[in-house]
């Protein structure tokens, strides 16, 4: 018999947020292979879209996988061998392993979202970049740059733009929409991202999602980010091939300390295992996930079968952020047992 959840404790949660203030949000949990609840409150509806930061980045990490799994890409191998232009400031000895845990050494470079989008431009602008530390010696966020390599990967190692391969090859078999490269006219119902102001003078979303940045650029429901890691606990179809999916969900590779988070930055080959990011979901040592800017979250917890999705708009303060998302975070856990 299936395992029955009971959503009140996140209903009521989320019902409160909206009452002290918070304008939307959404909510799902998925287990055992489906969408177990799922609800919006506030401004969002049933299909109302949130940009979802830089939770997109396991979506695309997940892509690498697959080209891992047909031996299309050996991540002990230096990024020149498949795009020779990368050479250049000192990049010629960084692998695709350290990208993918991002001790490449790049954190700060640069790269516009139309530019990112235009394969030329990206390959001009990725000659340009060079190194700020010594190549896997040292763990730092890369918010951006570390993906529009993974992105140039995936272009030269399948022939396809990278945000139609994800689409072709991720989400589509998996029965999920497009979530990366959506036109300017297609951005309908959807919230806006909730910055800081200092932080909202740079950022352009209609051009960021457009663009389909890698590391940040992906748009969804709580729902799909739900669904999307109940994919990776169960491998629906043999989408993945399954030892890069059980090496890419549970084996870490990087310990080194996260400068952010005074923590081991327990990165694997795209997500970050257990007390990673300041526990944003909760004290499991086996959940894996990635969170996003403006308080956007997605999970599995292997130990129980649980997928969560939290989603929000409407509370530019990252403190805010941040805790809300912990306490919903701690309290889809505890569906799970």
């Amino acid at each position: 018999m299936a395992h029955q959840i009971d959503p009140a404790p996140l209903r009521e949660a989320a019902k409160k947020e909206i009452v002290d203030g918070l304008a939307g949000c959404q909510v799902a949990v998925g287990r055992e292979g489906k969408i177990a609840w799922t609800q919006s409150f506030g401004v969002a509806g049933p299909g109302t879209r949130f940009p979802v930061a830089s939770a997109t980045k396991p979506i695309v990490a997940s892509a690498l996988w697959l080209l891992i799994g047909e031996d299309r890409i050996d991540v002990r191998r230096p990024v020149v061998d498949y795009v020779p232009e990368f050479r250049g400031g000192g990049k010629e000895a960084v692998t695709v392993e350290q990208v993918l845990l991002m001790t490449c050494g790049f954190p700060s470079a640069p790269m516009g979202p139309a530019e990112g989008a235009d394969a030329a431009r990206r390959i001009e602008r990725l000659a340009t970049w060079e190194l700020e530390y010594e190549p896997g010696t040292r763990y730092v966020y890369h918010g951006g740059s570390a993906h529009w390599v993974l992105a140039e990967l995936i272009e030269r190692q399948s022939g396809l733009d990278f945000r139609d391969f994800i689409e072709q090859r991720i989400t589509r078999p998996l029965g999920l929409p497009r979530v990366l490269g959506i036109p300017r006219s297609e951005q309908t119902d959807l919230v806006p991202l909730s910055l800081p102001e200092s932080r909202q003078r740079h950022f352009d979303p209609v051009a960021v999602i457009e663009a389909g940045i890698p590391g940040g650029g992906g748009v969804m429901t709580a729902e799909t980010l739900a669904r999307f890691y109940q994919a990776l606990l169960h491998n629906p179809g043999g989408l993945w091939r399954p030892d890069v999916l059980e090496d890419a969900t549970g084996n870490v590779r990087c310990t080194l300390p996260d400068p952010l988070m005074n923590l081991p930055a327990n990165r694997t080959l795209g997500v970050v295992i257990g007390a990673g990011f300041g526990t944003t979901w909760g004290r499991s040592p086996t959940a894996f996930g990635w969170p996003g800017a403006g308080g956007q979250i997605g999970f599995a917890e292997p130990a129980t079968g649980i997928s969560f999705s939290f989603l929000q708009t409407g509370d530019p303060d990252e403190a805010s952020h941040f805790a809300r998302a912990l306490r919903f975070s701690n309290l889809a856990l505890k569906l799970g047992h």
